[in-house]
């Protein structure tokens, strides 16, 4: 069995950007590979502002946060776009925008497990303070899962 469905956590860092690029060289050919490119964000705190100046003007900062939250919407659609323009069929790229409710690699793990993933291509950043504060998304991703291929592109 060959590689059908592909998942791509991307976040827009220039890793993310080199991951796509090696999904692009090796699977743009390949005529019924799917990919589903996701991004878990981090939603703007909602804040009652009943009769409160102080809070409505943390309110317009929401608003801005909300904003940049739309403008990473727009962009995953552009990234998958990409995808179509590199060969990838129309329907087999998809687009999964959700807020954050738990850890990245929870949320991974849910997502390949849910979509039955058959390769999960992930970066690492380079460097042990890095990793040391970030808790090593793919080495939790890639302990947890079980049957499921992990593609580290460093």
């Amino acid at each position: 069995m060959g590689v059908k469905k592909i998942l791509v956590p991307y976040n827009f860092t220039e890793l993310d950007k080199k991951a796509l690029d090696f999904v692009i060289q090796t699977f743009s050919g390949i005529q019924d590979a799917e990919v589903i490119l996701c991004n878990f964000f981090t939603p703007a705190p909602r804040i009652p502002v009943k009769d409160s100046p102080g809070l409505e003007k943390m309110q317009e900062s929401m608003s801005y946060l909300n904003q940049l939250i739309s403008e990473q919407e727009e962009n995953l659609k552009k990234t998958r776009e990409i995808l179509v323009s590199e060969g990838f069929a129309e329907r087999g790229v998809k687009v999964v925008f959700k807020p954050k409710k738990k850890e990245i690699p929870n949320h991974i793990v849910e997502m390949a497990t849910a979509e039955k993933a058959d390769l999960i291509v992930l970066n690492r950043k380079s460097g042990i303070v890095s990793r040391f504060f970030t808790k090593s998304v793919f080495n939790r991703v890639v302990m947890t899962l079980k049957d499921t291929v992990v593609c580290i592109v460093s």
